[in-house]
């Protein structure tokens, strides 16, 4: 019973933040700044208009005044700085709070760690970014658009944080309720940001997503499927933050090339402080990053990606699919694997997950991690995904205009992906991999 109100009352205030986001939409739409035809309104939506607008003026009343470039860079050395310390006092002093944060090694298929570790690393990662807010809200003169929506992106995303480091402190909080709070988190983006996807770059879906009806729910379940699927990859030291680092860095070169300031600047102060993060996580896993941290990890790539797409035209809907391709396809296989082919619920947790499977027969064969080097093969097991999520990444940064090239680079890694997994699943892949290797050594000097 308890769990049925909850669901509700977060599905209550999803509705509410949804209805707010659409009549700002709808007045877009009649002025002719969103494409398409009118969208039928109810007497409900009519009065919520007003508060919706209320909060609307305040933003686009915000100053167009600059934000320096040095102020900027101070604020993502703080964020780093901020991170780096955070953790560091997380782990110093963890034996106060060992009993509200420690992760055990014994709770399930997807452990793999020897000790137990503190996993609230989130914490860090979302303090740096205040503290990068904080800094440039007293440094810059007037009111900066760019700090104001940084400040509401920070906002936003509090639900996703939320839920996350709840179930990191009480192991009591459900898959259904941390995806829900984050669609909240995405509904309140949409609303406050106006981060509402106008087309995916498909045509017949283009046409469909030209009515809020459909682009708002879209959207939010959009988010909330994405930063989902970055909390499944989390599995091993330094995955999550070094495959978030090279998507972040992506974004901001083009949000640079296209001159998205506020893209930049929260891309860039979200990589450093992960760098702060993962001294301490990679390779020696003295903290992990929790489900706090990776829903709003999640939560701040989607809706980066949604605002360098819809406030840019010219960069392709596609180049952020082509960057978050490797959590997503890994969420739609896993969903495949379980319900289609073993009968089993999609939220069941088991051992067959793409980096879990690097980690017991891609590294044993070429690290010669195995056996008791637990740690060594944990720390090992992300290069590979680095690698080549890497080279998707930067081929996606070369192509961020050209749709048809991105679309070409997410059908190969898709297709790549099942060959790779099908292969090490049957140990055909480990065999040529170790006859390689075996190969390289012998001619090796």
């Amino acid at each position: 019973m308890k769990t049925r109100i909850r669901h509700f009352a977060i599905l209550l205030l999803l509705g509410i933040a949804s209805a707010f986001a659409w009549a700002p939409w709808q007045a877009d739409v009649n002025s002719g700044n969103v494409p398409g035809g009118a969208i039928l309104q109810s007497a409900l939506l009519t009065r919520l208009e007003a508060p919706a607008w209320a909060i609307q003026a305040s933003q686009r009343a915000a100053s167009t005044v600059n934000t320096p470039i040095g102020f900027a860079v101070l604020a993502c050395i703080l964020a780093g700085l901020i991170s780096f310390l955070t953790n560091w006092a997380i782990i110093r002093f963890q034996h106060l709070h060992a009993h509200l944060t420690l992760d055990a090694t014994d709770t399930g298929p997807q452990k793999f760690h020897t000790h137990p570790t503190p996993r609230v690393g989130g914490i860090s990662m979302v303090l740096g970014l205040v503290g990068a807010y904080l800094m440039l809200s007293m440094l810059v003169p007037g009111v900066s658009a760019t700090v104001h929506d940084f400040g509401l992106l920070l906002l936003c995303g509090a639900p996703a944080f939320a839920g996350g480091l709840v179930e990191d402190l009480t192991k009591k909080v459900g898959v259904i309720d941390r995806l829900l709070l984050t669609m909240l988190s995405g509904a309140m983006a949409a609303w406050l940001l106006g981060a509402i996807l106008h087309g995916v770059g498909i045509p017949g879906i283009d046409h469909i997503m030209k009515w809020g009806v459909v682009a708002i729910p879209f959207t939010v379940f959009a988010v909330g499927g994405i930063a989902n699927a970055v909390n499944i990859i989390d599995g091993y030291n330094g995955l999550v933050a070094g495959y978030a680092i090279i998507v972040l860095c992506a974004l901001a070169i083009v949000g640079f090339q296209v001159g998205d300031t506020l893209v930049v600047l929260v891309s860039i102060a979200l990589a450093v402080s992960m760098l702060g993060f993962m001294r301490w996580n990679w390779p020696s896993g003295q903290i992990f990053l929790g489900d706090g941290g990776a829903y709003f990890l999640g939560f701040m790539m989607a809706e980066l990606s949604i605002v360098l797409v819809l406030r840019n035209p010219e960069v392709s809907p596609w180049f952020p699919l082509a960057l978050l391709i490797y959590p997503v396809f890994e969420t739609c296989f896993s969903v495949y694997r379980k319900k289609i082919l073993r009968g089993q619920s999609p939220g069941t947790p088991d051992g067959l997950h793409f980096h879990m499977l690097i980690y017991k027969r891609v590294v044993p064969a070429l690290d010669g991690f195995g056996g008791a080097d637990t740690l060594q093969r944990n720390s090992a097991t992300p290069k590979y995904i680095w690698f080549s999520t890497g080279i998707f990444a930067s081929l996606a940064t070369l192509f961020w205009h050209h749709a048809m090239y991105l679309i070409f680079s997410v059908l190969i890694f898709c297709a790549l992906y099942v060959f790779v997994y099908r292969r090490i699943v049957r140990l055909n892949f480990i065999r040529h991999l170790m006859f390689l290797r075996n190969s390289f050594v012998k001619h090796v000097p």
